[in-house]
């Protein structure tokens, strides 16, 4: 199976794309209707939470460079 893969868009939402399932806070799926790609929101503006509906454009800047975290504490 391949990995799930989550892009980062510069002035944009995350694309996630593979084998997924997204629920809320209950533990409750979104009916994903068969789709294998979706864009979540990370602006905030989306009338369509948690899925991107464009309406970032113009309103939302972060240019997504990857990086390295630190090492994790033990």
């Amino acid at each position: 199976m391949e990995k799930t893969r989550l892009t980062i868009n510069s002035n944009g939402s995350v694309k996630v794309d593979g084998d997924f399932e997204i629920v809320d806070a209950q533990g409750n799926q979104y009916g994903l209707q068969g789709r294998t790609v979706v864009s979540i929101c990370r602006c905030g503006r989306s009338a369509n939470k948690p899925f991107c509906d464009g309406s970032h454009k113009g309103h939302f800047e972060h240019n997504a460079v990857a990086f390295d975290l630190p090492p994790k504490k033990v």
